[in-house]
C-alpha cells in the first residue's frame, strides 16, 4: 500500500469511527451540556499527553464560542496551578484509558475542590468515568496506527466530541455572529460586524471641507492637501451644502477653461448620497461598490459633515 492509499484508509477508518460514535451518544452527553451550561464558573479542561494537546484546542474552541474555558495540565497543575479552580467551575477531563496514575492523582485533588466533573474517556469502566458526574464514552475499537498503539482515532474522536459540546452550548446560549465577532475583533468577521465608518474617519486629522462661496481652485487645493479625492462644501454650522469630486473636476474643465475661478457652488453636486458615521464599514463598502462611487461624504446624527470615506479606507481596514 503506497502513502496515498494509506492516507485514504486512515481517513476512512477515522471517519467510520466518528460515525459509530455519533450513533452511540447517550444521555450523558446531554447531561454534560447541562452541567456546563448551568455552571456559574468557567470550564477547566485537563488532560495528559496527546489528550492534553486535544484539551488545549477544546478549551480554545469553548472560549471562542461563548463558554469561558482554560486548559490545565493534569500533572503539572498539582504543583500550584489548581489554585485557579473554584467550586463553581466545571472540570472536563480527557483521558482515553482513564486510569493512569497522573489522572488518578489529579482526580483526587479536583474532588477535594467540590467542582462538578465531566469526562471524555475510552470506556465506562475506568476510574475516571466512575468518578465523574457525566462521562462521554468514545469506545473506539482500534487506533488507525497499524500497531494499535499511537493515539490517532481516539484523539480525533475526543476533538470531535469537544467540537460537538462547544456547538451544542453555542446554540443553547443563543450565541450569534455578533457575539462571535466581539470575541474575534481582529478577524475578518469581527471587522465586518463591528467596525463602523466613524472608526475610520475619526483617525483622519485633516478634513476636506471648505465654505460655500469658495472657488473651484480652493476646492482643488483642499483636495490636493487632504488627498481625499473630493471636497465637502459646508455652511457655517458644518452642514453639507454640496460635494465636489475629482470626477467633477475632469468633466467640467473640458467645458470651461475658466473653471478654476468659478464658485464651486455652481458645479458641485447638491444633495449627494451620504453615509451615516454609525454605518458599518461593510455597508459603506457595498454602497461604494454597487454604485461605483470612489468616495462618499459622511454625516453624523445632526446632519453635520464629519469626513469622507473612500475605497482606500476600506482596503486599509482589511475589508
Amino acid at each position: 500500500m503506497n502513502s496515498l492509499e494509506k492516507a485514504r484508509s486512515v481517513l476512512l477508518e477515522e471517519g467510520k469511527a466518528l460515525e459509530k460514535l455519533s450513533s452511540r451518544l447517550d444521555s450523558d452527553f446531554e447531561k454534560a451540556v447541562e452541567i456546563i451550561y448551568s455552571a456559574q464558573g468557567k470550564v477547566i479542561v485537563a488532560g495528559m499527553g496527546k489528550s492534553g494537546l486535544v484539551g488545549r484546542k477544546v478549551a480554545a474552541t469553548l472560549s471562542s464560542t461563548g463558554t469561558p474555558a482554560l486548559f490545565l495540565h493534569a500533572s503539572e497543575s498539582l504543583h500550584g496551578d489548581l489554585g485557579v479552580a473554584e467550586k463553581k467551575d466545571v472540570f472536563m477531563i480527557l483521558s482515553n484509558s482513564g486510569k493512569t496514575r497522573e489522572i488518578g492523582d489529579f482526580l483526587s485533588a479536583v474532588k477535594n475542590i467540590g467542582a462538578r466533573l465531566v469526562a471524555i474517556t475510552g470506556t465506562r469502566d475506568n476510574q475516571l468515568a466512575r468518578n465523574c458526574d457525566a462521562s462521554i464514552v468514545l469506545d473506539i475499537e482500534r487506533e488507525a496506527c497499524p500497531m494499535n498503539l499511537a493515539p490517532t482515532t481516539s484523539t480525533t474522536a475526543m476533538l470531535a466530541i469537544g467540537d460537538a459540546l462547544a456547538i451544542s452550548l453555542l446554540e443553547r446560549r443563543g450565541f450569534g455572529p455578533r457575539d462571535f465577532a466581539s470575541l474575534h475583533p481582529a478577524g475578518t468577521l469581527g471587522r465586518k460586524l463591528l467596525l463602523k465608518v466613524k472608526d475610520i474617519i475619526g483617525k483622519k486629522e485633516v478634513k476636506p471641507f471648505l465654505p460655500g462661496g469658495s472657488t473651484v481652485k480652493d476646492a482643488l487645493l483642499v483636495m490636493t492637501k487632504t488627498r481625499a479625492g473630493a471636497a465637502c462644501i459646508v455652511d457655517e454650522e458644518g452642514r453639507l451644502l454640496g460635494y465636489f469630486t475629482d470626477g467633477d473636476l475632469r468633466r467640467w474643465i473640458q467645458k470651461d477653461e475658466k473653471l478654476l475661478s468659478r464658485p464651486v457652488d455652481d458645479v458641485m453636486t447638491r444633495n449627494p448620497v451620504t453615509l451615516s458615521e454609525e454605518s458599518l464599514l461593510i455597508k459603506a463598502k457595498n454602497i461604494l461598490r454597487d454604485n461605483k462611487f470612489d468616495n462618499l461624504p459622511v454625516v453624523n446624527g445632526k446632519e453635520k459633515v464629519t469626513g469622507i470615506i473612500d475605497e482606500r479606507d476600506i482596503i486599509e481596514a482589511g475589508l
